[in-house]
């Protein structure tokens, strides 16, 4: 694990070209750290634009990656991350033997595979590092970075990390940084589940809303993540900082590989169906909305 301060790279002159594939609300507010650190930022989105308004945007993952010196790849899932690297236009077609390729996507264990597989037959060193963290942790460079790769690779990328995080956890070999990270969204999801159940049956039992919003925020078994959720849907602003699209499709990942390795996970499984009801209705709001759906079926029973 590292600590280095965020000011490392810029202090060991070891900053450079990074091209963005993905530059929304979490990629845009790395992307601005690391220019404020000294890197040059370009990215790719297939729309175009991006978050922040200043950087060049090029036509194709493809001509990205023979223009940046390292790519890091920031999309929503699988079938995202299928288009942005494979292909005749795709990154991989673009980058030369040596050169890096981080992807802080959190996907499926099988998709990391698969890229760590394809980069190894161009000789292109490749780590799947997403992070732990939301708008906020991106914006203050306070991530935590979950790694998996070679740890000389490792070593290579920590001037990036220590910049868009306060720690690198390095997990073990490739595919271990997106396992780790179905783990922590997994606990996060499960320990939202439990808030927004403790809040339903209190609401139910006659408890004054208030006061039980402002009795939860007090006690120390609920953790700092999920008070901000607590604070938010007291007063129902679910501004997406993780939609729960994403942490639905986070849970569906968790569960599928659970059951190919026959691991156990009754919990998970239930917070995983209450996120898809919670998808239907609100799938661009804060996963925090699940307060809402279940404060709504309390308020709408006879």
């Amino acid at each position: 694990m590292s600590n280095s301060s965020a000011n490392s790279s810029t202090a060991n002159g070891s900053t450079g070209t990074i091209g963005f594939i993905g530059f929304g609300a979490m990629a845009s507010r790395m992307g601005h750290n690391l220019r404020e650190a000294g890197y040059q930022i370009m990215a790719y989105t297939p729309s175009g634009k991006g978050g922040d308004g200043t950087t060049r945007f090029l036509p194709t993952p493809r001509a990205l990656a023979e223009a940046a010196g390292t790519v890091l790849v920031c999309v929503p899932d699988d079938e995202s991350l299928a288009k942005s690297l494979y292909g005749p236009d795709g990154a991989l077609a673009g980058m030369t033997k040596g050169a890096l390729l981080v992807n802080t996507s959190s996907v499926s264990p099988e998709a990391s595979a698969a890229l760590a597989a394809a980069a190894g037959k161009q000789d292109v060193a490749v780590l799947d590092a997403p992070v732990s963290g939301s708008t906020p942790e991106a914006e203050s460079g306070t991530l935590v970075v979950l790694v998996g790769g070679d740890a000389a690779v490792v070593a290579r990328a920590q001037p990036i990390f220590d910049v868009i995080g306060k720690a690198t956890i390095h997990a073990g070999p490739s595919g271990s940084g997106t396992k780790l990270k179905l783990v922590v969204n997994g606990i996060m999801g499960a320990g939202l589940a439990a808030v927004a159940e403790g809040v339903t049956y209190g609401l139910a039992a006659g408890l004054d809303r208030d006061m039980l919003f402002g009795a939860l925020d007090s006690v120390a078994v609920i953790s700092p993540h999920h008070k901000r959720k607590l604070k938010a849907a007291r007063v129902g602003d679910f501004t997406p900082q993780f939609p729960t699209r994403l942490m639905q499709k986070d849970m569906r990942l968790l569960m599928t590989d659970a059951a190919r390795a026959e691991a156990p996970l009754a919990t998970m499984a239930a917070t995983t169906q209450l996120l898809s009801l919670t998808r239907r209705t609100h799938p661009d709001d804060d996963y925090s909305a699940l307060f809402a759906v279940l404060e709504r079926t309390v308020a709408n029973s006879p």
